[in-house]
Protein backbone atom coordinates (compact mmCIF):
# COMPACT_ATOMS: atom_id res chain seq x y z
CA UNK A 1 0.00 0.00 0.00
CA UNK A 2 1.20 3.49 -0.88
CA UNK A 3 0.44 4.80 2.62
CA UNK A 4 3.02 2.37 4.00
CA UNK A 5 5.59 3.32 1.36
CA UNK A 6 6.67 6.94 1.55
CA UNK A 7 9.93 7.37 -0.37
CA UNK A 8 11.51 10.82 -0.46
CA UNK A 9 10.80 12.66 -3.71
CA UNK A 10 13.17 15.42 -4.80
CA UNK A 11 11.24 18.03 -6.77
CA UNK A 12 13.68 19.76 -9.13
CA UNK A 13 12.76 22.92 -11.02
CA UNK A 14 14.83 25.51 -12.86
CA UNK A 15 14.49 29.26 -12.51
CA UNK A 16 15.81 31.72 -15.08
CA UNK A 17 14.58 35.31 -14.76
CA UNK A 18 11.13 34.06 -13.73
CA UNK A 19 11.14 34.21 -9.97
CA UNK A 20 7.51 35.31 -9.69
CA UNK A 21 6.42 32.38 -11.86
CA UNK A 22 8.60 30.04 -9.81
CA UNK A 23 6.99 31.29 -6.61
CA UNK A 24 3.56 30.59 -8.09
CA UNK A 25 4.71 27.03 -8.72
CA UNK A 26 6.03 26.76 -5.15
CA UNK A 27 2.74 28.12 -3.80
CA UNK A 28 0.91 25.33 -5.63
CA UNK A 29 3.09 22.67 -3.99
CA UNK A 30 1.72 23.65 -0.59
CA UNK A 31 -1.50 21.79 -1.43
CA UNK A 32 0.20 18.48 -2.31
CA UNK A 33 -1.25 15.66 -0.22
CA UNK A 34 1.94 13.57 -0.51
CA UNK A 35 4.32 15.40 1.82
CA UNK A 36 7.59 13.44 1.89
CA UNK A 37 9.44 15.63 -0.54
CA UNK A 38 12.16 18.23 -0.84
CA UNK A 39 12.21 21.02 -3.42
CA UNK A 40 15.36 22.15 -5.16
CA UNK A 41 15.02 25.44 -7.04
CA UNK A 42 18.01 25.61 -9.37
CA UNK A 43 18.60 29.19 -10.45
CA UNK A 44 20.41 29.51 -13.78
CA UNK A 45 22.21 32.81 -13.14
CA UNK A 46 19.14 35.03 -13.27
CA UNK A 47 19.77 38.74 -13.75
CA UNK A 48 18.23 39.43 -10.33
CA UNK A 49 19.12 37.18 -7.39
CA UNK A 50 15.90 35.33 -6.48
CA UNK A 51 16.94 34.64 -2.87
CA UNK A 52 14.90 37.34 -1.14
CA UNK A 53 11.70 36.78 -3.13
CA UNK A 54 11.77 33.02 -2.59
CA UNK A 55 12.63 33.40 1.09
CA UNK A 56 9.67 35.77 1.53
CA UNK A 57 7.33 33.02 0.34
CA UNK A 58 8.25 30.82 3.30
CA UNK A 59 8.28 27.59 1.31
CA UNK A 60 8.96 24.59 3.53
CA UNK A 61 11.30 21.79 2.45
CA UNK A 62 12.81 24.08 -0.20
CA UNK A 63 16.46 24.73 -1.07
CA UNK A 64 17.62 27.41 -3.50
CA UNK A 65 20.72 26.52 -5.50
CA UNK A 66 22.49 29.35 -7.32
CA UNK A 67 24.46 28.50 -10.44
CA UNK A 68 27.09 30.94 -11.67
CA UNK A 69 25.98 30.45 -15.28
CA UNK A 70 22.96 29.31 -17.26
CA UNK A 71 23.52 25.58 -17.69
CA UNK A 72 20.45 25.03 -19.85
CA UNK A 73 17.61 22.60 -19.24
CA UNK A 74 19.62 19.39 -19.50
CA UNK A 75 22.69 20.30 -17.47
CA UNK A 76 20.68 22.42 -15.04
CA UNK A 77 18.44 19.51 -14.09
CA UNK A 78 21.45 17.19 -13.91
CA UNK A 79 23.10 19.66 -11.53
CA UNK A 80 19.98 19.54 -9.36
CA UNK A 81 19.76 15.74 -9.40
CA UNK A 82 23.39 15.48 -8.28
CA UNK A 83 22.50 17.46 -5.14
CA UNK A 84 19.14 15.81 -4.48
CA UNK A 85 18.57 13.31 -1.68
CA UNK A 86 15.43 11.55 -2.87
CA UNK A 87 14.77 8.02 -4.06
CA UNK A 88 12.82 9.65 -6.89
CA UNK A 89 13.41 12.83 -8.86
CA UNK A 90 10.42 14.85 -10.03
CA UNK A 91 11.74 17.03 -12.83
CA UNK A 92 9.19 19.76 -13.44
CA UNK A 93 8.98 23.08 -15.26
CA UNK A 94 8.66 26.15 -13.07
CA UNK A 95 5.85 27.44 -15.30
CA UNK A 96 3.47 24.76 -14.04
CA UNK A 97 1.08 24.42 -11.13
CA UNK A 98 0.48 21.05 -9.52
CA UNK A 99 -2.74 19.35 -8.48
CA UNK A 100 -3.03 18.07 -4.94
CA UNK A 101 -2.82 14.32 -5.62
CA UNK A 102 -0.15 14.58 -8.34
CA UNK A 103 2.81 13.01 -6.54
CA UNK A 104 0.89 10.12 -4.99
CA UNK A 105 -0.66 9.19 -8.32
CA UNK A 106 2.70 9.38 -10.13
CA UNK A 107 4.34 7.25 -7.44
CA UNK A 108 1.80 4.41 -7.31
CA UNK A 109 2.73 2.67 -10.61
CA UNK A 110 6.26 2.08 -9.33
CA UNK A 111 4.81 0.05 -6.47
CA UNK A 112 2.74 -2.03 -8.91
CA UNK A 113 5.47 -2.67 -11.49
CA UNK A 114 9.22 -2.56 -10.69
CA UNK A 115 10.09 -2.40 -14.40
CA UNK A 116 8.71 1.13 -14.62
CA UNK A 117 11.50 3.71 -14.71
CA UNK A 118 9.60 6.95 -15.31
CA UNK A 119 6.03 8.19 -14.92
CA UNK A 120 4.50 11.29 -16.49
CA UNK A 121 1.20 13.02 -15.75
CA UNK A 122 -1.48 14.26 -18.09
CA UNK A 123 -0.43 17.81 -18.95
CA UNK A 124 -3.13 20.41 -19.57
CA UNK A 125 -2.88 24.09 -20.37
CA UNK A 126 -3.03 26.41 -17.38
CA UNK A 127 -5.12 28.94 -19.31
CA UNK A 128 -7.51 26.18 -20.46
CA UNK A 129 -7.45 23.41 -17.83
CA UNK A 130 -9.78 21.21 -19.89
CA UNK A 131 -7.48 21.26 -22.94
CA UNK A 132 -4.77 18.60 -23.17
CA UNK A 133 -1.16 19.32 -24.05
CA UNK A 134 0.19 15.80 -23.44
CA UNK A 135 -1.35 12.40 -22.83
CA UNK A 136 1.68 10.41 -23.94
CA UNK A 137 3.82 10.24 -27.08
CA UNK A 138 3.47 8.02 -30.09
CA UNK A 139 6.80 6.65 -31.37
CA UNK A 140 8.94 9.18 -33.19
CA UNK A 141 9.01 8.61 -36.95
CA UNK A 142 12.53 7.22 -37.56
CA UNK A 143 12.60 8.59 -41.12
CA UNK A 144 11.33 12.14 -40.55
CA UNK A 145 12.10 12.86 -36.90
CA UNK A 146 8.54 14.01 -36.43
CA UNK A 147 6.81 13.59 -33.08
CA UNK A 148 3.08 13.15 -32.45
CA UNK A 149 1.83 14.16 -29.02
CA UNK A 150 -1.23 12.16 -28.04
CA UNK A 151 -4.22 14.36 -27.22
CA UNK A 152 -2.53 17.68 -27.97
CA UNK A 153 -5.10 20.46 -28.31
CA UNK A 154 -8.07 18.18 -27.58
CA UNK A 155 -10.73 18.87 -24.99
CA UNK A 156 -10.38 16.44 -22.10
CA UNK A 157 -13.55 14.35 -22.17
CA UNK A 158 -11.99 11.31 -20.53
CA UNK A 159 -10.76 9.84 -23.81
CA UNK A 160 -7.23 9.44 -22.35
CA UNK A 161 -8.16 8.29 -18.86
CA UNK A 162 -6.42 4.92 -19.28
CA UNK A 163 -2.83 4.77 -18.02
CA UNK A 164 -0.37 3.06 -20.36
CA UNK A 165 3.20 2.92 -21.58
CA UNK A 166 4.39 5.82 -23.70
CA UNK A 167 7.26 6.17 -26.16
CA UNK A 168 8.95 8.99 -24.27
CA UNK A 169 8.73 11.09 -21.14
CA UNK A 170 7.77 14.75 -21.31
CA UNK A 171 10.44 17.07 -19.92
CA UNK A 172 7.77 19.36 -18.50
CA UNK A 173 6.96 16.86 -15.74
CA UNK A 174 8.53 13.45 -15.18
CA UNK A 175 9.08 11.33 -12.06
CA UNK A 176 12.28 9.28 -12.38
CA UNK A 177 13.41 6.41 -10.17
CA UNK A 178 16.94 7.02 -8.87
CA UNK A 179 18.13 3.56 -9.88
CA UNK A 180 17.47 4.47 -13.52
CA UNK A 181 20.25 7.03 -13.43
CA UNK A 182 22.75 4.43 -12.31
CA UNK A 183 22.05 2.44 -15.48
CA UNK A 184 21.41 5.16 -18.05
CA UNK A 185 23.04 8.34 -16.81
CA UNK A 186 21.12 11.63 -16.81
CA UNK A 187 20.00 14.09 -19.47
CA UNK A 188 22.46 14.37 -22.39
CA UNK A 189 23.94 17.81 -21.72
CA UNK A 190 24.97 18.36 -25.32
CA UNK A 191 21.33 19.08 -26.18
CA UNK A 192 21.14 22.05 -23.76
CA UNK A 193 17.43 22.61 -24.52
CA UNK A 194 14.81 20.46 -26.35
CA UNK A 195 14.92 16.80 -27.41
CA UNK A 196 17.01 15.88 -24.36
CA UNK A 197 14.06 14.00 -22.86
CA UNK A 198 13.67 12.00 -26.07
CA UNK A 199 17.33 11.03 -26.06
CA UNK A 200 17.24 10.06 -22.38
CA UNK A 201 13.95 8.20 -22.88
CA UNK A 202 15.53 6.15 -25.67
CA UNK A 203 18.36 5.10 -23.33
CA UNK A 204 15.92 4.34 -20.50
CA UNK A 205 13.86 2.04 -22.72
CA UNK A 206 17.00 0.36 -24.09
CA UNK A 207 18.01 -0.34 -20.49
CA UNK A 208 14.83 -2.39 -20.03
CA UNK A 209 12.61 0.13 -18.25
CA UNK A 210 9.17 1.26 -19.33
CA UNK A 211 7.86 4.83 -19.29
CA UNK A 212 4.28 5.35 -18.17
CA UNK A 213 1.68 7.98 -18.84
CA UNK A 214 -0.43 8.18 -15.65
CA UNK A 215 -3.92 9.31 -16.56
CA UNK A 216 -5.12 10.26 -13.06
CA UNK A 217 -2.09 12.49 -12.41
CA UNK A 218 -2.56 16.01 -13.77
CA UNK A 219 -0.45 19.15 -13.98
CA UNK A 220 -1.21 22.55 -15.53
CA UNK A 221 1.38 24.11 -17.84
CA UNK A 222 1.71 27.79 -18.74
CA UNK A 223 3.79 26.71 -21.77
CA UNK A 224 6.75 28.46 -23.36
CA UNK A 225 6.98 31.25 -20.82
CA UNK A 226 10.76 31.02 -20.42
CA UNK A 227 11.66 30.92 -24.12
CA UNK A 228 8.64 32.28 -25.99
CA UNK A 229 6.67 30.46 -28.64
CA UNK A 230 8.64 31.79 -31.64
CA UNK A 231 11.89 32.85 -30.03
CA UNK A 232 14.91 32.49 -32.37
CA UNK A 233 16.71 30.50 -29.68
CA UNK A 234 13.82 28.02 -29.65
CA UNK A 235 14.00 27.74 -33.45
CA UNK A 236 17.75 27.11 -33.26
CA UNK A 237 17.65 24.42 -30.59
CA UNK A 238 14.59 22.67 -32.04
CA UNK A 239 16.31 22.46 -35.41
CA UNK A 240 19.76 21.60 -34.15
CA UNK A 241 18.58 18.97 -31.69
CA UNK A 242 16.08 17.30 -34.00
CA UNK A 243 18.96 16.54 -36.34
CA UNK A 244 21.31 15.65 -33.46
CA UNK A 245 18.78 13.23 -32.01
CA UNK A 246 18.43 11.45 -35.34
CA UNK A 247 22.21 11.23 -35.69
CA UNK A 248 22.44 9.58 -32.28
CA UNK A 249 19.41 7.28 -32.35
CA UNK A 250 18.87 5.94 -35.87
CA UNK A 251 20.57 3.34 -38.04
CA UNK A 252 22.32 4.19 -41.31
CA UNK A 253 19.30 3.61 -43.56
CA UNK A 254 17.00 5.66 -41.34
CA UNK A 255 19.54 8.48 -41.17
CA UNK A 256 19.98 8.57 -44.94
CA UNK A 257 16.20 8.75 -45.48
CA UNK A 258 15.85 11.43 -42.79
CA UNK A 259 18.64 13.50 -44.35
CA UNK A 260 16.98 13.34 -47.75
CA UNK A 261 13.59 14.24 -46.26
CA UNK A 262 15.07 17.16 -44.34
CA UNK A 263 16.94 18.56 -47.36
CA UNK A 264 14.16 18.07 -49.90
CA UNK A 265 11.13 18.90 -47.75
CA UNK A 266 11.85 20.46 -44.35
CA UNK A 267 14.38 23.08 -45.44
CA UNK A 268 12.34 24.41 -48.41
CA UNK A 269 9.07 24.40 -46.47
CA UNK A 270 10.54 26.15 -43.43
CA UNK A 271 12.31 28.71 -45.60
CA UNK A 272 9.10 29.59 -47.43
CA UNK A 273 7.11 29.88 -44.17
CA UNK A 274 9.59 32.19 -42.46
CA UNK A 275 10.04 34.33 -45.60
CA UNK A 276 6.26 34.64 -46.03
CA UNK A 277 5.94 35.84 -42.43
CA UNK A 278 8.92 38.18 -42.72
CA UNK A 279 10.61 36.34 -39.84
CA UNK A 280 14.16 36.65 -41.12
CA UNK A 281 15.79 36.29 -37.70
CA UNK A 282 14.00 32.99 -37.11
CA UNK A 283 15.09 31.83 -40.58
CA UNK A 284 18.69 32.72 -39.77
CA UNK A 285 18.58 30.67 -36.58
CA UNK A 286 16.94 27.76 -38.40
CA UNK A 287 19.91 27.61 -40.75
CA UNK A 288 22.31 28.00 -37.84
CA UNK A 289 20.76 24.88 -36.31
CA UNK A 290 21.22 23.00 -39.58
CA UNK A 291 24.82 24.10 -40.10
CA UNK A 292 25.76 23.30 -36.50
CA UNK A 293 25.29 19.63 -37.34
CA UNK A 294 27.41 19.94 -40.46
CA UNK A 295 30.37 21.27 -38.47
CA UNK A 296 29.87 19.02 -35.42
CA UNK A 297 31.31 15.74 -36.62
CA UNK A 298 30.66 13.70 -33.47
CA UNK A 299 27.12 13.10 -32.23
CA UNK A 300 27.99 10.63 -29.50
CA UNK A 301 29.27 13.01 -26.82
CA UNK A 302 26.84 12.98 -23.88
Amino acid sequence: MLKDWQPLISIITLNYNQTTTTCQFLDSTKKLTYRNFEILVCDMASAIDPTDEIAAGNYPQTRLLLSKKNLGFAAGNNWGMKQAKGEFFFIVNNDTEVTEDLLGNLLKPFLDDPSIGVTCPKICYFSEPDTIQYAGFNPMNPFTGRVHVIGEGERDRGQYDQSRTTSAAHGCAMLVKREVIGKTGMFPERFFLYYEEWDWSARIIKAGYSIWYVANAKILHKESMSVGKNNPMKVFYHTRNRILYMRRNTNLIQLVVFTAFFILFTIPKTTIIFLAKGELTQLKYFYKGVFWNMYSTSASIV
